[in-house]
């Protein structure tokens, strides 16, 4: 699990970082970027598969594991999860845009990804510990 959720931050953050760059940059070429966006969309599976090995999420989602706010967690979990791959999706879409406004588009679709990618991996985290 740590060694996924390091993968998996990392892609999101450093993903978000150099869209950052490429604000203050904009004749850069958007090869890394999408790069990284791939990296991201790659990385998400193997996140949630570990976050739901048993004893994981599912867990809690089946009311086995108590998660103390009635099973809230557990679909906020879901919900964070389902929105990391759903705003990596968007945010290729945004960069196959020809102009400069879709970097900035981008940017902003993966700082919200960087918000959820670490609500997946953090309330996993703190409701199994």
């Amino acid at each position: 699990r740590t060694l996924a959720g390091a993968i998996f931050l990392g892609a999101v953050s450093d993903a978000m970082l150099l869209g950052h760059w490429y604000l203050v940059q904009p004749g850069l070429g958007r090869g890394p970027l999408l790069e990284l966006n791939r990296w991201l969309a790659v990385t998400w599976p193997l996140e949630v598969a570990v976050l739901l090995w048993p004893t994981g999420m599912l867990s809690v989602l089946s009311g086995t594991v108590d998660d103390g706010w009635d099973g809230t967690l557990g679909w906020f979990w879901v919900a964070c999860a389902i929105a990391t791959l759903v705003l990596t999706a968007v945010t290729q879409a945004a960069l196959r845009e020809k102009a400069y406004s879709a970097v900035m588009a981008a940017t902003g679709l993966l700082y919200l990804a960087i918000l959820t990618a670490f609500g997946t991996d953090l309330v996993a985290r703190a409701v199994l510990a």
